[in-house]
């Protein structure tokens, strides 16, 4: 089991030279998932740990330059945890992403990235357009998520 561990740890540290943490809460997310992983579980539990520790904080630093993370995380803080979390977005997320001047094709990678799913109304819908959200946004999540 002591190889296991070793030959997870090791994975997850290469990892990360791969893809560079570029937050403060990547790089927590990533040594606190590296110690969970080393200190004990069965050999799924490690592989698990270690999957989420390699995509958490990954998704804002992979599509999102440091201006439009500071600026995101300055007027949506909740969006941008959730980003960092890689959770689902929401529609009102998806607003607050317009609203901080994210790119059409930024917001859609990251509606991809994080695997979210719309059945929109049309109220939603409306509710979007007065908010700034694009059209092609729009017809991304109605009909291909």
């Amino acid at each position: 089991m002591e190889n296991k561990r070793s030959l997870m740890l090791i994975l997850a540290v290469i990892s990360t030279f791969f893809w560079g943490y570029q937050t403060r809460a990547g790089t927590k997310a990533l040594f606190g998932g590296i110690a969970e992983a080393g200190l004990g579980g069965d050999l799924g539990a490690l592989i698990g740990r270690a999957s989420r520790v390699i995509s958490t904080g990954m998704i804002t630093g992979t599509i999102l330059d440091k201006n439009d993370q500071e600026y995101l995380r300055e007027q949506s803080p909740e969006t941008y945890q959730r980003l960092e979390s890689g959770e689902s977005l929401s529609v009102y997320d998806i607003m607050n992403l317009s609203k901080a001047r994210i790119s059409d094709d930024q917001i859609i990678n990251l509606i991809k990235k994080t695997n979210s799913h719309y059945t929109l109304n049309r109220y939603q819908m409306d509710r979007m357009r007065d908010a700034g959200v694009s059209e092609k946004v729009i017809y991304h999540m109605m009909y291909e998520t």
